[in-house]
Formats: structure tokens, sequence, C-alpha cells
């Protein structure tokens, strides 16, 4: 049996040989990062510097933005060297580190869109009470709350993870992953699936949980309530909703195809599963949240405008 510290690096199994089209691949990773990071900072930028955007229904999504950075940043980095890397190697603890942020970012996300769905019941249910029960002390106990949480299950996991003994290196992943990691080891993981089961129910099952019983409350007020309540919840919704489905969407596409059995699935399959969950709700997010929301977009169509009279002026 080997300890992991005793390992310098770990290999990434996920890559397949692809030659001259890895410059191709690099180039198109390198652009969805950029429109990721450009478009995620130009919604945080616009939301911290608009004073008429600082209520809760802007900075949950504004929580949510940050995450996305989190997320790719702690992707796209170390797939843009593995794409031209012959080797594929990582090390050690910088494979914990990507676990430990892609796993927080995971975390996080569903704790958001779970402060974001509380909001919303908030509003549609306790519209009178609004500005009381969501006053900007509870706002920021919420969204720390979701960060805290998340980052301090994923702590937990990953030093657990780390004193496992292994018997290999190799990741079958094109990103480091705990469940590859948990596979490799040699002793005994009862722990460490009992640890992350109950990191699942933390992160995923009471979220959803908590979510769908704030939309039962919702869709009770909309049943009673008049036509323009039922507009104000589908408007204010959606984007959450969307979101939602789409991450969810994701996680499932991301536990199916770990548990696939490579031989029976073509490489490409599994790397689209694998990179569903951490490209498209990064970029799906400010376009759901920059369209749907009307004051969002208007500032951000003005921030354009006047770059572009400044421009003109010059």
């Amino acid at each position: 049996m080997i300890n992991v510290t005793q390992f310098s690096h770990f290999r990434l199994g996920g890559f397949s040989e692809t030659r001259f089209l890895k410059y191709i691949y690099f180039l198109v990773a390198i652009l969805i990062y950029m429109l990721i990071l450009c478009a995620n900072l130009l919604l945080i930028a616009v939301i911290c510097r608009n004073r008429s955007l600082h209520e809760p229904m802007y900075m949950f999504p504004c929580s949510l933005f940050v995450n996305e950075l989190l997320g790719s940043t702690a992707f796209f980095p170390l797939l843009l060297d593995q794409i031209l890397s012959d080797t594929h190697t990582v090390s050690v603890p910088l494979c914990f580190l990507q676990i430990f942020c892609l796993y927080s970012y995971v975390g996080v996300e569903f704790f958001n869109l779970t402060v974001i769905s509380y909001d919303r019941y908030v509003a549609i249910c306790y519209p009178l009470q609004y500005n009381s029960l969501m006053t900007v002390k509870r706002v920021s106990v919420l969204i720390s709350a979701a960060w805290l949480t998340a980052c301090l299950s994923e702590a937990c996991t990953v030093s657990l993870s780390s004193t496992l003994q292994l018997c290999g290196n190799v990741i079958d992943s094109i990103y480091c992953h705990n469940y590859y990691i948990v596979k490799l080891a040699c002793s005994d993981t009862i722990l460490s699936n009992i640890l992350g089961l109950c990191s699942l129910v933390v992160k995923v099952i009471i979220p959803l949980t908590l979510i769908f019983y704030t939309y039962l409350m919702i869709l009770r007020v909309c049943f009673s309530g008049s036509k323009q309540t039922r507009q104000k919840a589908v408007s204010t919704c959606t984007p959450h909703l969307v979101s939602l489905f789409n991450f969810s969407f994701g996680c499932c596409f991301e536990v199916i195809q770990s548990r696939l059995k490579k031989g029976h699935v073509p490489p490409s399959v599994t790397v689209f599963l694998s990179l569903y969950l951490i490209i498209c709700q990064p970029l799906l997010n400010p376009v759901i949240y920059g369209l749907k929301m009307s004051k969002i977009s208007v500032k951000c169509k003005s921030l354009f405008c006047s770059k572009v009279t400044l421009i003109q002026l010059r």
C-alpha cells in the first residue's frame, strides 16, 4: 500500500491522443473561458457599481456570478495546461486544491439557488413584509452561510481523502475528481463514503428539499391570487428555475459519466457529460439574469451606450 503523500503527482487519464487538434481544443477552451470571465465580471461590476441594484434580488445573483468565476478559474487554467501537455500530470497539492474549489463551487451554487428561492418566496408570499424580512444583515448572513457551509464541508472531504492509502495515481477524468481518488484507495474507505454521503445530503438533498417547499408555497399563493400575482411570480422565478434545472441536470450528467464503464461509452460522450456542469452554468447564468432582470439589462445597455459615446467624442 502506498500513501498519497509518497506521490509527487497524479496523471489525468481522461485525455485522449489529439495531436494537432489540441491547438484547436486549446483555442476553443480559452475563448469559452474568456467569455465566461467577461460576462460574469460585467454583471458583478454593474451590480456593485449601481446603488439601485443593491437589493436582495440582485445581490443573490451577484453571489452566483462570483461563484461561476470560482468554478471556471478552478477548472480552465489547468485544462488549458493539460491540453497542450503530453504527460497530463498534475501535482498532488494542486489536484486537491482543484477538488476543493470545484466541489465548493457545486455546494455554493446549490446554497445560492436555495437562498434565491427563499427570497422569491418572501417577495411573492409576503410582499408587504419583504423589506422588513430581507434586510441587509439577513442577506449578508444568508450569503456568508452559503459560502462557509460549502467550503467547510469540502475542507473535511479533501482532508480525509488526502490521508487515504492509494494503489495508483491515475485519475480517469480530465480534471481532479474526489470520487476517482477514493476508487484508487487500498485502505478502508467506509469513513470517506459516509462523509461523502453526508456531504451530498448537506449540499444537494437539503437545498433541493427547501427549494421544492418554497415553490409549493409560491404555487399555492399563485393559484389563490390574482392574475397580476401569477405574472409577477413567473417573471421573477423564471431565471431561478432555468438556472436550477440546468445545474441539476449538469450534476446528474457528472454523476452518470463518473459511474459509466469507460470501455462501453465513447470518450467524447464522457467528456461532454463531464464538461457540461462546469461550462454551461457559468455561461447560462449571466444570460438569463442579464436578460430577464430588466434593471440589470438596462444598466448594461446604458454602460455600453456611455462607452460608445465616449469613443465617438474622442
